[in-house]
């Protein structure tokens, strides 16, 4: 299973930039897809998620400008991020829990990561 994003680059602060993120192998079903980031040297932190039945969970750094959606179909996920911030800088990194062909358990993958960089 092979996760791509796409979408990133450079935005000035108060800015919007839409990423996205399409799983593709060996998939048989996905359960929850998100977005974490990460600033060099820092942890991994929640963006937002959502589940396969539409259900929206984000992080705190997220409420109110970011909004997740996708596209079950296209094993597609997307993050809208809005009102864009110098402290939004970060790496974007897709995951999706999958369940692959060959198990019938979900195992999380994760992309590269696609760099987001806000300028003043």
């Amino acid at each position: 299973v092979q996760l791509q994003a796409s979408g990133g680059g450079l935005v000035q602060a108060g800015g919007s930039l839409r990423l996205s993120c399409s799983a593709s192998g060996s998939i048989s079903s996905i359960n929850t897809m998100g977005w974490y980031r990460q600033v060099p040297g820092g942890q991994r932190e929640l963006v937002a998620y959502i589940r396969s039945g539409g259900s929206e969970h984000y992080g705190h750094l997220a409420k109110g400008r970011f909004t997740i959606s996708r596209d079950n179909a296209k094993n597609l996920v997307d993050l809208q991020m809005t009102s864009l911030q110098l402290e939004d800088t970060a790496v974007y990194i897709c995951t999706a829990d999958v369940i692959t062909h060959s198990d019938s358990k979900a195992s999380r993958f994760w992309g590269q990561g696609t760099l987001v960089t806000v300028s003043s």
